[in-house]
């Protein structure tokens, strides 16, 4: 069994650095984007509002469209 390699220290380092950089770059992304998502989810919730109301009045008027005396 071969042991371990020392690992140079300027190669710790920059993966360390890449992986803070990684880890603030994504933070900042995310703060970016989560209210971008937010307000597509309210326009979303406000559409699906919308759309059931009108699938109700087109239910009820094909409801009321069956009940004719003229069948």
């Amino acid at each position: 069994m071969v042991p371990p390699v020392q690992v140079s220290p300027l190669i710790k380092t920059a993966r360390y650095s890449a992986l803070i950089v990684g880890i603030i770059y994504g933070k900042k992304r995310y703060d970016y984007l989560k209210p971008i998502a937010a307000e597509e989810r309210r326009i979303e919730e406000e559409e699906k509002k919308v759309r059931e109301e009108q699938e109700r009045i087109a239910k009820q008027l094909a409801e009321a469209n069956e009940d004719t005396i003229l069948k």
